[in-house]
């Protein structure tokens, strides 16, 4: 973790603490409970935008920009659950920086413009991914469109459902991270069933169907099909955070083209732990995930 910039193990224990001590009608508001469509957007913080500075050019150049909106962004990160991150992505910070950035544009990243970011669950690849995800919108002159589709909305069969509940193709560590062990991939589940409905776990660019049998390809195809068709595109303004039910839904972007000006959309992103929350199946625990390590400062053990 760098200690640099707000996201310090001593801030970090006193946002949970003030989450703790904030008013019972603002955890309403905030608390996470979702609809079936899995997510909902937080408005009402207001973004200056002259304050604010210009866009960073990637994140590795962001340093502290907007910082006080890290700690605003922690702090319902907090209020929700655990905020983590990982070691191997944007060096370890608890909040990044999602920008166009130059050389990236046909990424499957978020540092990409130009193609359309496919729809996928947040890091995948890894059993101890984020039970919740947060995108607070910094700036988005352009009014790029951020798309996100609920597996509850979707119309499967019994039998697809029950092809894609089998492990058979391994999900992999996307190009965001800085390096990833050589493990073996290991085949993971597509969907399973809950007592509160179906989650999932989603990232076609990275996912080896080539691994899978017929019926699981075919079943997968309509998946891909079905999110299509109840993705609802979202437009964030400046201030709005969308808090996503990351085993419930996926999400991605249109493609736009960056000015590299300055002025260009900027998000920042948050993951959350929610301690309570055991619903993903067993099977996963066994996983290496790829030798990606979890920073989570409230549980040493996650």
């Amino acid at each position: 973790m760098d200690d640099s910039l707000p996201d310090s193990p001593d801030l970090l224990a006193s946002l949970a603490k003030e989450a703790d001590d904030l008013p019972e009608q603002l955890k309403e508001i905030i608390a996470p409970t979702f609809s079936a469509a899995g997510m909902y957007v937080l408005r009402g913080l207001s973004v200056d935008d002259a304050d604010l500075g210009p866009t960073p050019a990637s994140w590795r150049v962001a340093g502290s920009a907007g910082a006080l909106w890290d700690v605003t962004l922690l702090l319902l990160a907090s209020a929700m659950g655990q905020p983590i991150a990982w070691q191997g992505q944007q060096n370890g910070r608890m909040v990044n920086n999602i920008v166009p950035t130059p050389g990236h544009e046909d990424e499957q990243t978020g540092a990409s413009s130009a193609v359309l970011l496919a729809p996928h669950t947040e890091d995948a690849f890894h059993p101890r991914r984020a039970n919740l995800l947060l995108l607070c919108c910094m700036r988005n002159h352009d009014r790029v469109a951020t798309t996100a589709s609920s597996v509850r909305m979707t119309d499967l069969t019994d039998d697809e459902v029950d092809a894609l509940a089998r492990p058979m193709a391994p999900i992999l560590p996307d190009d965001a991270y800085t390096s990833s062990s050589a493990d073996t991939p290991l085949p993971v589940r597509t969907l399973w069933r809950t007592p509160e409905g179906l989650q999932i776990r989603f990232d076609p660019a990275y996912t080896r169907l080539n691994d899978a049998d017929p019926a699981y390809r075919k079943a997968y195809a309509r998946l891909e099909s079905e999110l299509t068709r109840v993705t609802q595109s979202l437009v964030l303004q400046p201030g709005d955070v969308l808090v996503v039910d990351n085993d419930v839904v996926v999400h991605g972007r249109v493609p736009f083209r960056p000015r590299y000006d300055g002025t260009d959309r900027w998000l920042k992103r948050a993951l959350v732990h929610v301690p309570d929350r055991d619903s993903r199946p067993a099977s996963e625990r066994v996983e290496h995930g790829y030798g990606q390590a979890v920073i989570n400062p409230f549980c040493a053990g996650m």
